[in-house]
This record gives structure tokens, C-alpha cells and sequence, in this order.
């Protein structure tokens, strides 16, 4: 290999751990200071094609991240002034004249990347675009990583993005952490972004080379360093973990879902089981419940002994009901009961939310399950009929379709 080989592959890879680890934090220092996400996001892809070239020639910098942040506000500026008018031109240059970082002193660069989750899960703006902002500014995924996610076309879900920026700031949307009133309702909204996102990883598996599950919990954990000790975000960090540790169990070698008690527990990952359970205790601890916390000792439950201690879940769903009165929930419950052995009280709950659940597949999967368990065949068969015509997975399908085989008729 030529030096001159040898010097852009190692620039590449630098780059692409940057890429990887830096991004989000290099993306958020640029756009406290510029004010503009698309403006920071095309100087710091200018900074990193110059980097390509640069650090091949004279090897990577001692502070690569001063480097680039130098650089991307050298591009930032050089757009202003291609772009804007003489009379705006001032008024944008001014802020940044002066303001660059030393290339080569310390790595002390601030780290806004909470105010960059806030802004980008703000209640201004449509869900499905919080969490593809999300997942573009800090993820660091392309728009066609993103688009394939949601089966979406590439130009659909650059418009997508494009607007959602436009949105911030035309709503003059702030670029900052809310104050202490609002942390809560705010921070509900950011942990139902990257859950959301974890939820499409944990269905879809990995799609185009990306896990979104693990980038949910990427995400996660970023948030626990962020704002260390907060009861809540330690409760969904565990969630997350102790779902996603039984993954390698989860389907047979023909795709299909294996249910929780049927799984093999030794292809559990017990490192991250371990891990999860901890952060359990440790936000448990703090004694501020709140519904992630209580969902993570319901997983918590599930994944501690030999069996699923399904009268303590009842006992959580219980409580999760004070935080979060929804169907969903009592669903779950309903389906607790049952395995405890409430099947009339856990068929009656169910049948409180057969309007509300109407198309929502593990409701009638959960409906069918104890209509079998009673005894009443013709009414499982109907209800597995509606929940397999509901499955959003091939996987859900083969089991739904496998019990409703083994029914008795």
C-alpha cells in the first residue's frame, strides 16, 4: 500500500469513528451557533470531505473535533456569503466572525446535544418527523437509511426533513433544555420518540445494515449521560435492555415468534440482563416512580427466575394504571390475570375494551388465547382469524397461526 493510500485509509476511519460517536455532539455545537440545522449540517459535511483530503496529505490532527468544528464554520461562513443578500449578510457574519475554535488546542467543545433531543422531539412538530430528525441529527443515519425504515421513497422523506427544520425555524422553536415546570411532559415526549424508534427496530430487525434497536438504546444511553441520576430515564434505559436481551430467542428457525415462556433462556443475553436489572434497582431506588420504571420491572419480572412471577406483573400493572389509565395497559393486565388464573375476570376485562382494541392485533390474539383456554373453540378460531388478518409481522402470523391450529374443533 502507498503512503498516500496508507494516509486516506487512516483518515477514513477516523472519520468514520467521528462520524459514529462525535457527530451528534459536533452537530449540536454548530447549531447553537449557527441557528440553522440545515446550515450546520451541510458545513460539517463540507469539513468532513475536506478532512478526507487533508488528513490523508498531513495525518489526523491532535484534536480532530476542533479541526472539523474550525473548518465547518470556515464552510458555514463561506455559504453565507454565496448565498445572502449584502443586508442580511452582515447581520448573520457578525455572530461567527471570531468565534472559531483553535484547530489544534483542546477538545473542550460544549456538548448541546440535550438541546438538540429537545428540539428535536418538540410537540410542534408531527411524531413521525421527531423521529426522523432524531434519528438523522443525532443517530447520524442518511435519508435513505431513514426512508427504508419507514418504507418511505428517498425525496419523501428528504421533504420530510426539510420541513420539520423549516418548522423549527419558522415556530422560532428554542434551542434549549426546558425549564424545570416543563422537564417532565417534555422529557415523556423525547422517551416516546426514541421508544417509538426501538419498537420499529424490535419488529423489523435490522434493516439496510442498521439495528434501529440499537440505536433506541444508543440513544438511551447518551440520555442517561446527559442527565445522570434521573429516576426515569434509568427505568427506560433498563426497559429497552432487558427487551432487547432476549432477542436471539425470540423466533424458531422457520421466523416464527417463540412466546416469553417457551423461549430458551440461555440465548438470553445475560450481560445485558444484568445490566438492566440493575438499572432497575437503581431508579427503583431513588424512589420517584414514574410508568418507564414500572414497565422495567414488569420486564424485570419476566426475566429474573426460572418463570415469569406473574402475580407481582398484575400487582405493577396495577400501579402502571395510575400513571397511564390507556386500553393498552389494561389489556396487559387482563392478560396477567389470566395467567394467574383470573380467567372470568380476566375475560371480562377484555371484553371492556373489545370497542377501544378493535384493531389492534394483540388484543384479539390475547381475546383468542382465552377464549381457548374456556373452552370456547368457535369464538378462538374467529378471534385468531382477525388478530393473524392484523399481524404487522410474518413472525406474529406463523404463531397466531400455529395456535389456531392446535385448537381443539
Amino acid at each position: 500500500m502507498t503512503t498516500a493510500a496508507s494516509g486516506a485509509l487512516a483518515a477514513t476511519r477516523a472519520l468514520e469513528s467521528l462520524a459514529r460517536e462525535d457527530r451528534g455532539r459536533l452537530l449540536s455545537a454548530l447549531i447553537a451557533r449557527l441557528r440553522d440545522f440545515s446550515l450546520a449540517e451541510e458545513a460539517l459535511q463540507d469539513a468532513m470531505i475536506s478532512a478526507v483530503s487533508h488528513w490523508g496529505r498531513a495525518g489526523v490532527p491532535s484534536a480532530p473535533l476542533n479541526w472539523l468544528l474550525t473548518v465547518a464554520y470556515r464552510k458555514a461562513i463561506d455559504r453565507l456569503r454565496q448565498s445572502r443578500s449584502q443586508a442580511r449578510l452582515a447581520s448573520d457574519l457578525v455572530p461567527l466572525l471570531g468565534e472559531e475554535a483553535d484547530e489544534e488546542g483542546s477538545e473542550m467543545i460544549p456538548d448541546h446535544r440535550l438541546r438538540l433531543i429537545f428540539t428535536c422531539c418538540h410537540p410542534a412538530i408531527e411524531q413521525k418527523s421527531q423521529i426522523a430528525l432524531t434519528l438523522r441529527t443525532l443517530g447520524g443515519l442518511s435519508t435513505v437509511e431513514i426512508a427504508r425504515a419507514f418504507l418511505d421513497q428517498e425525496a419523501t422523506m428528504g421533504q420530510r426533513l426539510s420541513r420539520a427544520k423549516a418548522k423549527i425555524a419558522a415556530a422560532r422553536i428554542p434551542y434549549a433544555v426546558p425549564e424545570p415546570p416543563e422537564w417532565p411532559e417534555r422529557l415523556n415526549a423525547v422517551l416516546a420518540v426514541v421508544y417509538l424508534i426501538f419498537n420499529a427496530g424490535y419488529s423489523a430487525g435490522p434493516v439496510a445494515g442498521r439495528d434501529f434497536a440499537e440505536e433506541a438504546i444508543w440513544l438511551g444511553r447518551l440520555l442517561d449521560r446527559l442527565r445522570p441520576s434521573d429516576a426515569e430515564i434509568e427505568g427506560f434505559c433498563a426497559l429497552m435492555l432487558l427487551t432487547h436481551a432476549r432477542r436471539a430467542a425470540r423466533t424458531d428457525q422457520n421466523g416464527v415468534t417463540i412466546p416469553l415462556a417457551r423461549q430458551d433462556r440461555q440465548l438470553w443475553d445475560h450481560t445485558m440482563i444484568a445490566e438492566g436489572l440493575a438499572l432497575v434497582e437503581r431508579a427503583l431506588s431513588r424512589r420517584q416512580p414514574g410508568p418507564y420504571q414500572i414497565k422495567a420491572a414488569i420486564a424485570a419480572c419476566h426475566c429474573e427466575g426460572e418463570t415469569s412471577d406473574w402475580p407481582q406483573i398484575v400487582a405493577l400493572y396495577t400501579t402502571l394504571l395510575q400513571h397511564e389509565p390507556t386500553a393498552i395497559v389494561r389489556l396487559n393486565r387482563a392478560v396477567a390475570l389470566a395467567e394467574v388464573g383470573e380467567l372470568e375476570l380476566g375475560a371480562s376485562e377484555l371484553a371492556l375494551l373489545a370497542d377501544a382494541l378493535s384493531d389492534y392485533q394483540p388484543f384479539h390474539a390475547a381475546q383468542a388465547e382465552l377464549f381457548a383456554r374456556q373452552g370456547r373453540t368457535s369464538e378462538a378460531m374467529g378471534a385468531y382469524a382477525r388478530a393473524i388478518a392484523l399481524a404487522q409481522t410474518s413472525a406474529d402470523a406463523g404463531l397466531l397461526a400455529q395456535r389456531r391450529d392446535a385448537l381443539d374443533v
